[in-house]
């Protein structure tokens, strides 16, 4: 992402850092602990997958991360348009993003090969395209105070109506799995599939606090590009904010517990806490200390993001890396280290093409 003076490294490598974890770091993760004691394995395991319902693992933050560095990018790209056209090219330009985003997340659920009503409208790339779209038009229309108190304002309204407010047919406030409001919109008001039968966990009322994931990424951005704030305050700001969100999110979950599926206004706080946090560290080590080694496979996956989460999806690396890693070698290496050298494969087939599209500077760009 640049500035005016200068590209910021950081914000592409914490791209880049968010969607390895979806491109086989997870499963790779996961086969390194597989080697360590029961013990830590015990620990360790759990995070590399969601929580059920209530609570927080390593894993739950993939995805609020993404939107918080979407909403960075919507700072630089359409601070771009407006400072060399006008409000107009802006529009279009988000409208088509828009438009394009939702379109490859219905085919990346299989797209016409479902018949009506069973295509899924929603999921992880719809939920970008309208977050995005949401958030891009407030930042066009809105201060920085402004998108402030419309954050807190939704935040406040979703505990609001999650906590006082009786769900319809329940009779009584409910979170829990199998009654909450979000399963209630979704059954009434989302038309196609539902993810699970009844309601979609990437559905109606979840967009909403998803935008405010986004837009603190719109804030870290304004950190950031704000030329009167040293790099070292910078580093305590994007730190300590976060920091403070994550205590605050917390505390707040005594009385409302932190929910991905529903993605309540506590799981907004600790995800955009952790990822304020993230990206502080991210600008210390690459921007400011120019400790660049570690960064380079990272840079692959962040210029082409979208390129690779939607060929692992057309194309099965893990099956690819099968054939490099099963039958006699399986046999010779074991089950935990045929598990190991399968998704370190997996993981380098992502990587081989990541770096031919890089080297060839094909960037795909929605």
């Amino acid at each position: 992402m640049e500035t005016k003076n200068k590209r910021i490294v950081s914000v592409d490598v914490l791209r880049g850092f968010d969607m390895f974890w979806l491109i086989g770091g997870t499963g790779l993760g996961m086969a390194v602990v597989k080697l360590f004691s029961p013990g830590m394995q015990e620990v360790l395991l759990p995070q590399f997958e969601h929580c059920q319902w209530e609570g927080f693992h390593f894993y739950d933050l993939i995805f609020p991360l993404f939107e918080f560095v979407m909403g960075m990018s919507i700072v630089f790209s359409l601070s771009r348009i407006i400072s060399s056209a006008d409000k107009k090219k802006a529009y279009i330009r988000i409208f088509r993003r828009f438009i394009l985003l939702w379109a490859l997340g219905i085919l990346y659920y299989g797209g016409f090969k479902h018949h009506w009503p069973d295509m899924r409208i929603v999921g992880v790339l719809p939920r970008l395209a309208f977050t995005y779209f949401i958030a891009s038009i407030l930042f066009l229309n809105f201060k920085k105070r402004g998108l402030a108190i419309i954050s807190a304002a939704v935040l406040i309204g979703y505990w609001i109506l999650l906590s006082f407010v009786p769900v319809p047919g329940v009779g009584h406030p409910s979170v829990s799995p199998d009654a909450h409001w979000a399963m209630y919109i979704d059954q009434h008001y989302l038309p196609g599939a539902k993810h699970d039968g009844t309601w979609d966990n990437c559905g109606i009322l979840g967009t909403f606090p998803a935008t405010v994931s986004a837009l603190l990424g719109v804030f870290a951005s304004l950190i950031l590009v704000n030329k009167s704030i040293t790099d070292k305050k910078r580093v305590y700001y994007l730190v300590g904010g976060g920091l403070i969100m994550v205590i605050a999110g917390y505390l707040w979950s005594i009385q409302m517990p932190i929910i991905k599926k529903i993605w309540t206004p506590t799981y907004v706080l600790v995800a955009g806490g952790y990822s304020f946090m993230l990206m502080g560290i991210f600008y210390w080590l690459i921007d400011i200390m120019h400790f660049k080694k570690w960064i380079t496979i990272f840079v692959w996956i962040g210029v082409n993001p979208i390129t690779i989460y939607l060929a692992r999806n057309v194309m099965d690396f893990n099956d690819l890396a099968r054939r490099f890693t099963e039958g006699d070698i399986a046999d010779l290496l074991g089950k935990d280290l045929a598990y190991l050298a399968l998704n370190i494969v997996s993981v380098g087939l992502s990587l081989l093409l990541l770096r031919l599209l890089y080297k060839h500077k094909i960037f795909i760009k929605v």
